[in-house]
């Protein structure tokens, strides 16, 4: 009897009674990087609508973020994870956008420029594709969520594309919010929608517009937002289609502008309500100027950097000609002036993901990073060397910063005979008072075609001996040039050349300027036609080693087929020599160019 009851009493009891729930699965570190030990494939993967305050389309109703998460499915035992997210106005494809024409005259204060003529198409359509990333079986597999979130105007998120302005850092800093608990969600039931699985510990990082995202919203100083990695990634969209007054493109992308990417991204269902806000940008970017405006300012994450609270580890290529290197090269430096925890990859690829180039070691080291930012780990990878430099001969190599140490700025200096080919003295300028030598534009031509030339009346070239040794160049290189100009509006170029024995060259760097705006990127000044002006050109900063036996040479043209708005051939510019230097980042200083060149 009593056995009976025993019996009745065990049967009555849930099934888990007297047995201990098994704990759900940790993660693991070794080394100071988080393990594999989570099924990449036994994932939770929800679809939620974060609220964005901020009303881009004007529908009177805050902008929704459509987010995507990923995560082990761990968390629905209890387990709590940080989160690798990332933002992007790609998911949902893109639509085929005309190019803005450039085969256009330049402007001239108090006179119309006249119509830009038909555009060229750029980009093609491509079928959306779905919400996924090389990295997320690597993260989920080591105790990481991965959130991937729609830009607004884009795919499912509701808001209007507005091309790097303030609507779309908040709509992208929402799921941040979200993920900490403050700010909502619903999923595609409308119910509520908790984070409730996540530490509201995040890392941002992505690739170009979807690295420049994480500048973005690292400089709102969002709370809960540790770590971010911007790869190939905008931290000034002004110096990302113009550069010093000048119009200047993405490489790659002639005549592409903040309107036409916003057209090319506007995948939300609604084909019509962000018209008037595209149209806003059309007419706000001002492609006739060039001029540094309010509509740039606001796109201007540099202007925010003292609220970055998030450690930074940005990567870029030093070929990279579609987001130049002067995105990362100041930014860097506004960071590490401020005390944010900072490293740097910089490559010999283009506009490209180190994944793809050094994908066992990068990846070691992205995984000792937010192992250490989100998980707390003390691996010491804060205290590793702050630079990984890929050399031209493509080995790498660990320094202490970068700039280089020990770089310091030397000036040389261009002697006459541009026409054909001038030299470069590296102790003495040009004597007297005048020495001008010139130059017509021809815009037809690129920049390595007038390189190619022994002479030329398109552009004047000047070179160094051959190097005894090699020379390194670490950081921005800047032209001071004496111009007069025989009229009111030209182009002016600037760049450096390697010459290789056998006459080949190649573009170490380049830059730009509208000389209109000598005084400030923000203020057109007319130019008379006849009188020497003083025109700065900042390069593009660099990381590179000119080798023994090359030779250091400086072009100077007006425009640049590839990158400047292109007039028709025959602006005339006059050179001072007298007045002219270009400066170069060299690392050892006077002692290692001299040693290079005499």
């Amino acid at each position: 009897m009593k056995a009976a009851v025993l019996l009745a009493a065990v049967l009555a009891l849930p099934l888990t009674a007297g047995i201990a729930e098994a704990a759900p699965p940790a993660p693991v570190f070794t080394g100071g990087q988080a393990q594999p030990v989570f099924d990449p494939a036994d994932v939770v993967r929800e679809d939620v609508w974060v609220t964005a305050p901020v009303d881009s389309d004007h529908d009177g109703a805050d902008d929704l973020v459509h987010a995507q998460v990923v995560r082990p499915r761990a968390t629905q035992q209890g387990l709590k994870v940080p989160v690798v997210y990332q933002a992007s106005p790609y998911y949902a494809g893109g639509n085929d956008v005309a190019n803005h024409d450039v085969d256009v005259e330049l402007s001239v204060p108090g006179y119309a420029r006249g119509p830009e003529g038909p555009r060229v198409a750029a980009h093609g359509v491509g079928p959306a594709a779905p919400i996924t990333w090389r990295y997320q079986d690597y993260f989920t597999a080591r105790g990481f969520a991965v959130v991937y979130g729609e830009s607004l105007g884009t795919g499912l998120s509701t808001g209007c594309p507005t091309t790097g302005d303030v609507n779309e850092t908040v709509g992208a800093r929402s799921v941040v919010d979200w993920l900490n608990g403050r700010t909502s969600a619903r999923d595609v039931t409308g119910a509520a929608a908790k984070a409730d699985w996540t530490t509201g510990k995040t890392g941002m990082m992505g690739v170009s517009y979807n690295g420049t995202l994480p500048n973005a919203v690292a400089s709102t100083g969002v709370e809960g937002l540790e770590t971010i990695v911007p790869i190939a990634a905008i931290s000034s969209w002004y110096e990302y289609y113009r550069h010093d007054g000048a119009v200047v493109a993405a490489g790659g992308f002639q005549g592409e502008d903040a309107d036409v990417l916003a057209e090319y991204v506007y995948t939300r269902e609604d084909r019509q309500i962000c018209r008037p806000v595209i149209d806003g940008l059309t007419r706000d970017q001002d492609r006739v100027t060039g001029d540094y405006t309010p509509f740039w300012d606001v796109r201007n994450y540099r202007n925010d950097v003292g609220k970055v609270r998030a450690s930074v580890l940005a990567v870029h290529g030093l070929n990279d000609w579609n987001v130049k290197t002067e995105q990362v090269a100041t930014w860097y430096e506004a960071l590490k002036a401020r005390g944010v925890e900072h490293k740097i990859w910089l490559h010999q690829s283009g506009h490209a993901d180190p994944y793809s180039l050094r994908r066992d070691v990068w990846l070691a080291t992205l995984n000792k990073w937010m192992s250490h930012y989100l998980y707390g780990i003390d691996n010491g990878i804060q205290n590793e060397p702050k630079a990984t430099i890929q050399r031209e001969d493509k080995s790498w190599t660990d320094e202490a910063d970068w700039p280089a140490p020990g770089t310091a700025d030397v000036r040389v200096y261009p002697w006459p005979g541009g026409r054909a080919k001038g030299t470069i003295d590296t102790r003495n300028p040009v004597p007297g008072t005048a020495a001008a030598e010139t130059l017509a534009d021809d815009s037809s031509k690129t920049i390595e075609q007038l390189a190619a030339l022994a002479s030329s009346g398109n552009r004047l070239l000047y070179a160094t001996p051959a190097a005894k040794q090699a020379v390194r160049l670490s950081g921005t290189a800047r032209a001071d040039l004496a111009l007069a100009f025989d009229r009111p509006a030209a182009n002016v170029s600037a760049i450096l050349l390697d010459r290789a024995p056998d006459g080949t060259s190649h573009v170490i760097t380049r830059g730009w300027t509208d000389p209109q705006n000598r005084t400030s990127p923000a203020r057109t000044e007319p130019i008379t036609p006849g009188q020497t002006y003083r025109i700065g050109v900042d390069l593009m900063p660099k990381d590179y080693v000119l080798a023994a036996g090359h030779r250091l040479e400086f072009l100077v043209a007006s425009s640049d087929h590839d990158y400047t708005l292109r007039p028709k051939p025959g602006a005339g510019l006059a050179l001072d020599l007298t007045k002219t230097s270009v400066t170069l980042p060299v690392t050892g200083g006077k002692p290692a160019l001299r040693a290079a060149f005499g």
